[in-house]
């Protein structure tokens, strides 16, 4: 998939998924803003790229004046992006009963309103130049079908899968490509942190009977991120192992 002269924002870059889309994209020819809040991990997701190839951008993305500034950087800089993947996301899990308002407070702001912020930041840029930019979010399974102890995690994610397909409606007339992939259960650090028997529960009950790798997921995103998918717009793709099979 040649990506070669584009230039790619990806959110999340610091590590696992977001790692792997970064470094793929980078593979496929893009040049590619990395964004994350953990500097040491953007560092070395630069490292794995090459200097010259990736540019690190360190940003909370729930601080809507922060996704502004990035945006004004990013397009001083480089210029306006020709793909934008919402990697980022936060998740914690644990019974909804236990949970409180300042953890629905940062999910909605990173798994929701970041994307939000940043896509529209960013359109506002490709419309006024007259641009198209390919739009990918990262969802998760769990706002397809639920997922015990996730309960408002799953509801972000559900939001994201709203928001792809209505913005895709809107965008079209631009040509704009706007999709979602979501992910299973995936070998990142985020998983690692969970109970090891939720861990062995969740292997055994994907049909492949292993974890995604974060390259895997990758892979979906450069389909549509590439040409090949200039006419899918609006689509949500599970990367689950067979684990969801609902359409």
């Amino acid at each position: 998939m040649d990506l070669e002269n584009e230039l790619a924002l990806v959110t999340g870059a610091a590590s696992g998924i977001g790692r792997a889309i970064a470094v793929g994209l980078a593979q496929a020819g893009a040049q590619v803003v990395a964004v994350d809040r953990d500097a040491d991990g953007l560092a070395a997701t630069v490292a794995t790229i090459g200097e010259g190839r990736a540019h690190a951008h360190q940003v909370d993305l729930g601080d809507k004046a922060a996704i502004l500034a990035l945006r004004d950087a990013v397009v001083e800089a480089h210029g306006v992006p020709d793909v934008l993947v919402n990697a980022a996301g936060f998740d914690r899990v644990e019974p909804f009963m236990d949970n409180d308002d300042a953890l629905w407070e940062t999910l909605a702001a990173v798994n929701f309103l970041g994307p939000v912020r940043l896509t529209h930041a960013v359109l506002e840029s490709v419309l006024a130049a007259e641009r198209r930019v390919r739009i990918v979010n990262i969802a998760s399974d769990a706002g397809r079908v639920g997922s015990l102890g996730e309960t408002v995690y799953a509801g972000t994610k559900g939001g994201l899968i709203a928001f792809t397909k209505s913005l895709a409606r809107e965008m079209a007339r631009h040509g704009i490509n706007v999709n979602c992939v979501c992910p299973g259960p995936t070998d990142t650090p985020l998983f690692a942190t969970l109970p090891e028997k939720v861990r062995d529960g969740l292997v055994k009950a994907i049909p492949f009977r292993r974890l995604a790798t974060p390259e895997e997921i990758a892979d979906a995103v450069l389909f549509f991120a590439s040409r090949r998918a200039a006419y899918v717009t609006g689509q949500v793709l599970s990367v689950s192992g067979g684990l969801t099979m609902a359409g």
